[in-house]
């Protein structure tokens, strides 16, 4: 049996796509991701970068297209399909919100390319990629002074609840307690304050005055807070 004729007779068992729908699927979806990955890359913002993040997103648009050939229009294979994919339990964090639209973003466009709609997915790959990057471009719902977190350890006995208040008016559009702790045995206090500076503010004359006021204790000024756990 030559090669033709046994994709022929493959092709007879699937009845409802051909082998041409199966390798433009997956070819398609590969390439709109690619772009999708490349632009998340070149957006992504902070220390939580993950590759295998990336790959994932890749992978998962070609498989989500092959799982929507596999269905079809047949509702019962849909509901087979969900049963089975039901028992799958993700255990890894995803820290990061947009980290979540990516996904989606990734699994609509293999959707797309699996119920065979091309030129929907090509066109809203290139549309969405365009907007996410002008929207990094131009940075938008960018607030003037990021959020950051302030540690400050200072002996137990001191009056923390007053000691700040000066300097932080001074240096701080807003400040915000937001957790404390005991370290080294009970003899410091660890304060984490949520904090964004004014515009302008000389952030080392800001550290060097709250180590005059803490004995000279650690101080540690944290940009992006969203991704340091407490």
């Amino acid at each position: 049996m030559d090669f033709n004729a046994l994709l022929a007779s493959l092709q007879d068992t699937t009845e409802v796509f051909t082998s041409y729908d199966i390798i433009l699927t997956i070819v398609l979806s590969f390439v709109l991701s690619l772009l999708i990955g490349f632009v998340y890359q070149r957006t992504h913002r902070g220390v939580a970068y993950s590759q295998s993040y990336v790959q994932t997103l890749v992978l998962m648009a070609m498989v989500v297209g092959i799982i929507m050939l596999v269905i079809g229009s047949n509702i019962a294979r849909a509901f087979t399909l969900v049963g089975a994919l039901s028992i799958v339990r993700f255990r890894n964090a995803v820290k990061e919100t947009r980290d979540v639209g990516y996904i989606f973003f990734a699994m609509a466009i293999g959707m797309a390319c699996g119920t065979r709609f091309y030129l929907l997915a090509v066109i809203a790959t290139v549309v969405i990629c365009a907007l996410l990057w002008a929207m990094d471009r131009f940075n938008f719902f960018a607030r003037e002074s990021a959020s950051q977190l302030l540690k400050i350890r200072l002996p137990a006995d001191m009056p923390y609840a007053t000691l700040f208040e000066a300097l932080f008016d001074r240096y701080l559009h807003r400040y915000e307690l937001v957790a404390m702790e005991t370290v080294q045995a009970g003899t410091l206090l660890e304060l984490v304050y949520s904090v964004e500076t004014k515009r302008g503010v000389d952030i080392q004359a800001f550290l060097r005055e709250l180590a005059a006021l803490n004995d000279n204790n650690k101080v540690v000024l944290v940009t992006g807070q969203q991704e340091v756990d407490l």
